[in-house]
């Protein structure tokens, strides 16, 4: 088989390394992908949202099936592109991805079908959201309705914080169109969990729980980013609480799209909050997560090309899908400065002897030479029999990896233990 992924950061490294486990596989395309890649991938220098020139090479080369990862491609209709010429793919349709694409439909879906989610107000008024601002209960969460690679969401502190995220997400169009209208939100607390589920628009299987790890900097501080390393399960997500998640939100997520007439196959992505009030949806995501995917695939045990080719047939609930009984951490490295400004270009040196735990995001070759090309640059991943035993071979695989300017997070699973010991 001959298959194509769009994208070209750590998500894809790890989809692609995922579905190579298929013997069946004979090639695979990634589009653009990235340098540290090519070993694993031909890539093809193909930007992700280039829809008619992703068409016209899947045609090419006659591609037997298609993965559209992130979530630019998905919203802009990839897919139903790839469909209309006959090419099986995994990921929803624009019509479906708008779950993400639009944070004011997928608030108005939850409000309307009694999905548990904060209490939100919908501006496309600066003047009405600054007003509103006034009275509202503070800390509060602002947010642009449109896509914004991540960073489009502000936990303002203050009224101060939260007129100024308004006020440069609708005058200063930061986030370009995305902040035409925004959502004011409830500040909800508890502990986060990020579920993702395989989902054929009827039968939903949930993956392995993760924790991500937002924040730059260690102990939560310093900016957010899009994410700096993840652990898996979540310790917080108990059987009790997964039973409740199925009930209140997935199957009713999947059933009020059916309802619309948005029906979503392809990787649900659920963002939770366990508040004292029972898990509420913060946010949900049209594909896999990044980094949540570097610690969710290597614990599953059953092929991804088969799970994801029952998922396009609507054959979901014919596959038994399993995960391993064990735990995963990812630790990302980064080039310091991330997310705000930083230097590229440096050589990498990853020992052979690890390469097949690295998931590659940001890297380029430069005269035969990989060198780093982006914020987040690699993740590496470790799977182990305990979480603590994990998170070790993690860091000690990170300290085997060099590049000019490297920086990660030390503390990556220290709450997940802390968790687990209460």
């Amino acid at each position: 088989m001959k298959i194509l992924v769009v994208g070209g950061g750590g998500r894809e490294h790890a989809i692609i390394k995922k579905l190579k486990e298929n013997p069946a596989v004979e090639q695979i395309f990634a589009l653009p992908g990235n340098g540290g890649m090519a070993k694993d991938a031909t890539c093809v220098n193909i930007g992700a949202k280039d829809i008619p020139a992703i068409v016209e090479f899947a045609m090419k080369e006659q591609v037997d099936y298609a993965v559209v990862a992130p979530d630019d491609p998905l919203v802009l209709g990839c897919v139903d592109a790839l469909e209309e010429k006959g090419i099986p793919c995994f990921g929803p349709r624009a019509n479906a991805a708008i779950i993400e694409g639009s944070k004011v439909f997928s608030k108005n879906l939850m409000k309307k079908y009694g999905i548990p989610t904060a209490a939100y107000e919908v501006f496309s008024d600066m003047d009405a959201a600054l007003a509103y601002l006034e009275t509202a209960p503070i800390p509060t969460v602002i947010k642009a309705d449109g896509l914004a690679l991540g960073k489009g969401v502000i936990i303002a502190q203050t009224r101060d914080e939260a007129k100024d995220a308004v006020r440069s997400m609708m005058a200063d169009k930061v986030f370009g169109a995305s902040g035409d209208n925004v959502v004011i939100e409830e500040f909800l607390t508890g502990p986060e969990v990020s579920v993702l589920a395989f989902t054929d628009g009827e039968s939903l299987v949930p993956m392995v729980s993760s924790m991500d790890h937002k924040r730059a900097g260690d102990n939560d501080t310093g900016l957010n980013t899009g994410g700096m390393g993840t652990v898996a399960p979540n310790p917080y997500y108990t059987d009790t609480i997964a039973w409740v998640c199925m009930e209140k939100i997935f199957m009713p997520t999947v059933r009020a799209m059916n309802a619309e007439g948005r029906t979503f196959k392809g990787c649900l992505y659920f963002g939770l909050m366990l508040t004292p009030d029972g898990p509420k949806v913060i946010e949900y995501n049209c594909r896999f997560g990044d980094p949540e995917t570097q610690v969710v695939l290597p614990l599953l045990k059953t092929d991804l090309l088969t799970v994801m080719q029952a998922v396009t047939a609507g054959k979901l609930k014919d596959v038994d899908v399993k995960f391993k009984d064990q735990h995963a951490c990812c630790v990302i490295m980064a080039s310091k400065g991330y997310p705000s400004s930083y230097e590229k270009g440096f050589p990498m040196d990853i020992p052979e002897s690890i390469s097949k735990n690295v998931y590659v995001a940001g890297a380029a070759v430069k005269d035969g030479v990989l060198v780093t090309n982006g914020g987040r640059v690699l993740g590496a991943t470790a799977v182990a029999d305990s979480l603590e035993a994990a998170i070790a071979d993690a860091y000690a695989m990170v300290k085997t990896i060099h590049f000019d300017n490297a920086y990660y997070r030390n503390d990556i699973g220290k709450k997940a233990l802390q968790a687990g010991r209460n």
